[in-house]
């Protein structure tokens, strides 16, 4: 039977019954295990990738820069729900790179697996997170959970790429995919901060702050370093059909890029998907900026050309625009960063506390 076949009983909750093989096949192991391309990542805006779990679609190789298809192939954003009566939970997870931390970065964000359950009042809630210390590791996720049946999130790596995942349950546990959402995401599009620099885990960046807190499937588009409105990328975001667009690019892109690209990559979106809202986001501030003049300066010119092109495309008619600007996305302490520039965990909890009502409108 191929991978796909399988996917033809679902239930009206998304929930899938396994072909009874599957499951007797692994009945002579201790753990059963499921592979989760049977029935799908949700956070994939193309089907058509490389490799299962890249972000951009094949086409897009040799059409983007380099760094961007490279950054492409990292599986931040996305995710794989179950539901399961498992006490424990097995991985067997393998990453595409060695170099699984950074230094500003752990591994359980670069290249963990972070797992949340659905409590009683439909609220997700953390559980547990992979420590990596190989490029593929077979282990217990978790261990000792309360008896009861649950439905589970998986959040998977933020700067590496994942070759596969499989999930494990003791034999004899009931265990049932749910499929990837349907509904419209959120596709956020930006630089190494919406990629998920320098969260702690991989469901800790505002993006998936944010997609449990509206219960949105989300679409990561960020690509560290290299966010910077090309005209290239502006058209495949273009084949997207999400309920809004989150552009957060600035903090990549000075002054002069700023005005040369904000307004045509709006245009493009626009004239692919009219009816739907974008969210512009400027640039953070840096913590230290009161004491140093040269990134003072960076700002003041980054924003000055952001605010010209918004209220350009205002003058020219465009509605559903929301502009965030970029002092509020962080705290007054300044005390949220890793490195002065990437959001710690703290910061991303307060730039979605930031952002959500802008989504909010923009979703209603």
């Amino acid at each position: 039977m191929k991978r796909r076949q399988f996917l033809t009983t679902c239930g009206a909750a998304g929930l899938l019954t396994l072909p009874a093989f599957y499951q007797v096949q692994a009945q002579d192991a201790e753990v059963q295990w499921f592979d989760v391309r049977d029935w799908g990542v949700e956070g994939k805006g193309w089907n058509d990738t490389a490799k299962y779990f890249d972000r951009l679609p094949a086409k897009a190789e040799g059409v983007v820069r380099p760094p961007v298809w490279s950054l492409s192939r990292h599986s931040a954003g996305m995710l794989v729900r179950f539901r399961t009566n498992a006490t424990t939970i097995h991985i067997d997870h393998e990453v595409t790179s060695p170099s699984l931390a950074m230094p500003h970065m752990p591994a359980t964000g670069v290249s963990g697996l972070d797992l949340y359950a659905e409590d009683e009042q439909g609220v997700w809630k953390w559980v547990s997170v992979s420590k990596p210390t190989a490029k593929r590791m077979e282990t217990k996720l978790i261990e000792g959970l309360i008896p009861g049946t649950r439905n589970y999130t998986i959040y998977l790596p933020l700067y590496n790429g994942t070759e596969h995942l499989k999930i494990g349950v003791p034999a004899g546990a009931e265990f049932e995919p749910i499929l990837p959402r349907t509904e419209k995401p959120i596709v956020f599009y930006g630089t190494s901060i919406t990629h998920g620099a320098c969260a702690s885990r991989p469901g800790m960046p505002h993006p998936a702050i944010l997609g449990r807190r509206l219960n949105r499937p989300v679409i990561n588009l960020g690509f560290s370093g290299n966010g910077r409105m090309e005209p290239e990328v502006a058209a495949l975001l273009a084949e997207l059909d999400p309920a809004v667009f989150v552009i957060d690019c600035l903090p990549n892109m000075p002054g002069p890029e700023v005005a040369e690209r904000a307004e045509p990559l709006v245009r493009t979106l626009r004239e692919a998907r009219p009816d739907t809202p974008m969210v512009l986001v400027e640039d953070r501030t840096y913590p230290n900026a009161p004491f140093i003049q040269s990134k003072q300066d960076r700002h003041a010119g980054s924003r000055a050309a952001f605010q010209k092109a918004y209220q350009n495309l205002q003058d020219a008619g465009f509605d559903k625009l929301y502009y965030v600007e970029g002092e509020s996305l962080l705290g007054a302490d300044r005390d949220d960063t890793t490195d002065g520039s990437h959001p710690s965990d703290l910061g991303f909890f307060r730039q979605a506390d930031t952002l959500e009502p802008f989504l909010r409108k923009a979703l209603s």
